[in-house]
């Protein structure tokens, strides 16, 4: 068939040398089929109305035959009685029954919410506990802190403010205030800021060696961001000492049920009594990237928590933290591909006065393995450090301009 005169099946509208108002094509010649099919339909309505007028013929001989040659009898329990008249009418124009419409009666007073002789109701708890939370925001995360001290100091999460320039916190009273980093502990996830203001309400802390699962617990924080601050959801604890591995560290955790989400990290999870016992901190299903899970969410205990603050805020970091002076990011498989890289850490930062620095490690190396493992990305330097301790030797091995050289490293101590 020639397909030169066709219309093309698609056609440029805006296209100057296109104007389209319907098909030029000649007319095609129908297939016999075509007629058949015509035929064949003709034929079936014609039996499907002569099947009509039979069917008209036989309904007026039954009515016309006698009742005692055609009846039915029908048994009707005795629990159902024959409703006379049409049936549609009386359902349409008689009254419902008092049994078949909704009551609504009056609430009864409302009742506090008490979990157990001496702890306070869920409204107390709020009421207690509003004040002494506040919500931070950085130039690229949003998360919830605890005042700690009436001198300005808050706790909040390491991840709400590792890249932070800028910190802004916002207290329960609309107040917005510019805060200063004191000190942050990636491995605990902790990190406490300052900010000058009075009038602070530092809120209470309670010992979470004492926690039992099955207490009751809620959290209070700004769940997606400040659009939603102040959000209180409540749960139990659903274990205790749980050890929870992420970004190559491991955590001694407490989990809850109580809902937590993007935003809450690094607010407070408070028992019965009103004490924080815990600082969110994750949350599996966000965090590890497990689709479709709820009800698990951990929290940092407050044992774990006073021991890291105090040594933040007296030296600003944590003493005995291995620290080997290097960052660095996965090289991705593209670039192992096209630039014929190894798999390793590409070194995007070498602390100046760093043990690295001093031994010529610079930045653009790839670390191909640390004390013997294969580094693939900054988890596993994370996982080696973790298993070191200040002072401790570490033979690496470094990828150089298509050569690889072996280095010898001590680790030293972080100081923030």
């Amino acid at each position: 068939m020639n397909n030169e005169n066709r219309t093309p099946d698609y056609f440029d509208p805006w296209d100057q040398g296109s104007y389209r108002t319907g098909s030029v094509e000649l007319p095609r010649k129908r297939h016999p089929l075509v007629g058949f099919l015509l035929v064949a339909v003709v034929l079936l309505m014609g039996v499907i109305a002569i099947l009509g007028v039979m069917n008209v013929k036989l309904f007026s001989q039954l009515s016309q035959t006698p009742d005692n040659d055609m009846a039915v009898s029908l048994q009707i329990p005795e629990h159902m009685q024959a409703i006379e008249g049409p049936t549609e009418t009386t359902a349409a124009t008689e009254p419902l029954s008092k049994d078949s419409t909704i009551t609504l009666e009056g609430q009864p007073n409302y009742v506090e919410n008490v979990p157990q002789e001496g702890g306070l109701s869920l409204q107390a708890i709020y009421s207690q506990c509003i004040d002494s939370v506040v919500s931070i925001t950085t130039q690229s995360s949003t998360g919830t802190g605890v005042v700690i001290s009436d001198r300005g100091y808050i706790v909040t999460n390491h991840h709400v403010v590792e890249e932070a320039k800028q910190i802004q916190v916002l207290l329960s009273d609309d107040r917005k205030l510019q805060a200063t980093l004191v000190g942050k502990d990636k491995a605990s996830d902790l990190a406490v800021l300052r900010v000058e203001a009075e009038g602070l309400v530092p809120a209470v802390f309670g010992d979470s060696e004492g926690l039992r699962v099955g207490d009751m617990v809620c959290a209070i924080g700004d769940p997606l961001g400040v659009g939603l601050r102040g959000t209180m959801t409540n749960g139990i604890i659903s274990a205790i000492n749980r050890d929870i591995t992420t970004g190559g560290r491991t955590m001694t955790l407490i989990q809850t049920n109580a809902a937590l989400n993007s935003g809450n990290s690094g607010g407070p999870l408070i028992n019965c009594f009103g004490q924080v016992i815990g600082i969110n901190t994750m949350k599996i299903g966000d965090n590890m990237s497990i689709a479709g899970v709820e009800g698990l969410g951990f929290a940092i205990p407050s044992v774990t928590v006073k021991s890291i603050v105090d040594q933040l805020i007296a030296q600003g970091y944590v003493s005995g933290r291995p620290y080997l002076g290097i960052q660095g990011e996965e090289v991705s498989q593209l670039y192992q591909y096209y630039y014929r890289l190894p798999e390793g850490l590409f070194l995007t930062k070498v602390v100046s006065g760093s043990d690295a620095q001093r031994k010529g490690l610079t930045e653009g190396d790839i670390l191909i393995s640390l004390d013997g493992r294969q580094i693939t990305g900054p988890e596993d330097l994370t996982t080696v450090l973790s298993g070191h301790k200040v002072g401790d030797q570490i033979e690496a091995v470094i990828f150089r301009n298509n050569h690889q050289y072996a280095v010898t490293l001590t680790v030293e101590e972080a100081k923030g």
